[in-house]
């Protein structure tokens, strides 16, 4: 019987995972992984034949951080929904390698705003933005939609060192944008 590995598949996506997080996805490769893990290259390439399929997984990860990091709304914050957006925006500003990777790389699973709004991972943020609202699914989608294109801008600009972190400003101007998306669903219903 072979000894087991040193090395597991999970201890190689975490690494995986950290090299995107402090320099970048395009920094994925065997040799940082590996240099991460204190070993070979061979664990990083027994465990994923392609670096490809390596940074698919440390994709995934990322993404399931991005998404407990921005259900982590603060006791203090009244509106779940803006705490929400503010999360997101947030996450560019501490987390700017992990959202390049997640939101300008190419790599996100859905293509369209409108894939994305649908998919099966958006289920909890929908959830509590409906019940946060008191609005059917449909009108629920509408708001999301907005304000994802809303605090998507928002947050690109910042991660690319186009425009400073101003909270208070950013609040204010997500107030609006939520409070407009709503009073347009609301006047449409008339």
């Amino acid at each position: 019987m072979p000894p087991k590995p040193k090395i597991t598949r999970d201890m190689v996506i975490d690494a995986a995972f950290e090299v995107a997080r402090k320099t970048g996805a395009e920094n994925i490769n065997a040799r940082t992984v590996s240099k991460k893990l204190n070993c070979s290259t061979q664990p990083v390439m027994y465990h994923f034949a392609t670096i490809e399929n390596l940074r698919k997984a440390a994709y995934k990860k990322a993404d399931e951080y991005h998404t407990e990091y921005l259900m982590n709304i603060p006791e203090t914050q009244e509106d779940i929904v803006l705490g929400i957006g503010l999360n997101y925006i947030r996450f560019a500003v501490e987390e700017p390698y992990l959202f390049r990777f997640l939101f300008q790389s190419g790599g996100a699973a859905h293509n369209s705003l409108l894939e994305m709004v649908n998919s099966e991972e958006l289920i909890p943020v929908i959830s509590v933005m409906q019940e946060e609202m008191d609005m059917n699914i449909e009108q629920t989608k509408e708001v999301f939609i907005t304000l994802a294109l809303f605090v998507h801008g928002y947050a690109s600009i910042i991660a690319n060192n186009s425009l400073a972190y101003d909270e208070k400003l950013i609040t204010t101007h997500l107030e609006r944008v939520y409070t407009g998306a709503i009073l347009a669903i609301q006047e449409e219903m008339k």
